[in-house]
């Protein structure tokens, strides 16, 4: 198997339902408590291609990207509308938006990452799948120039400086991102009567670990 480096149609998973989920394992135990675990450090997106779908073109166009991703086999480029940027979807991408580290003047490799936080707990995402051109990088709250004193892997996520920060320097980035996923399942099955309709075939996207 492998990565295609190219999106899912955007105009097409505008709509798609889907989310995030997690794995919990839950132990009841006899006096009444329970043991609960998590075999997953991060969550796991499932989303649903099909509905947004709203025409035979918009099919066609499904149907070609499913072929040349040969079902399952090959992974892709996922964008979530609901959860596609470092800051709130209807705000824009700030270099100061999501903390990376701090400097120690010597590391110059450092990870893109989201935090989710509530309630004084935060939940850290990498992002590995950043869109290029969006990225925007900050050292001790100064914007950096991409090119001359940092570098991107649009395919992992990871920014590497020229020179390495300053310790005790926070490091911080903005940036749209995509999410890694395949389809799950090796078939779509729809019937043109009904989808003329309104209704439309379910096509299951899923994440994959990148």
């Amino acid at each position: 198997m492998a990565f295609h480096d190219i999106r899912f149609p955007a105009a097409l998973s505008f709509g798609a339902q889907g989310g995030p989920e997690r794995r919990t394992e839950i132990v009841p135990l006899a006096n009444g408590w329970e043991e609960r675990n998590s075999p997953w450090a991060q969550s796991r997106r499932r989303y649903d291609a099909g509905l947004g779908l709203r025409s035979l073109d918009d099919l066609h166009e499904l149907v070609a990207f499913f072929e040349a991703r040969a079902g399952q086999l090959h992974a892709f480029r996922w964008k979530d509308w609901a959860d596609h940027k470092s800051c709130n979807p209807s705000a824009l991408p700030s270099a100061l938006d999501q903390p990376l580290g701090l400097g120690d003047g010597v590391t110059r490799v450092f990870q893109l990452r989201k935090g989710y936080g509530s309630g004084g707990v935060t939940a850290w995402r990498p992002i590995a799948k950043p869109v290029a051109g969006t990225v925007a990088v900050a050292v001790g709250g100064a914007t950096q120039s991409e090119g001359a004193d940092w570098t991107l892997d649009p395919g992992t996520g990871r920014v590497t400086f020229a020179h390495a920060p300053a310790t005790g320097a926070p490091v911080t980035a903005g940036f749209e991102f995509d999410v890694p996923v395949r389809f799950d399942t090796d078939a779509i099955r729809v019937q043109v009567s009904t989808f003329q309709a309104g209704e439309v075939p379910s096509v299951p996207v899923i994440e994959v670990r990148a």
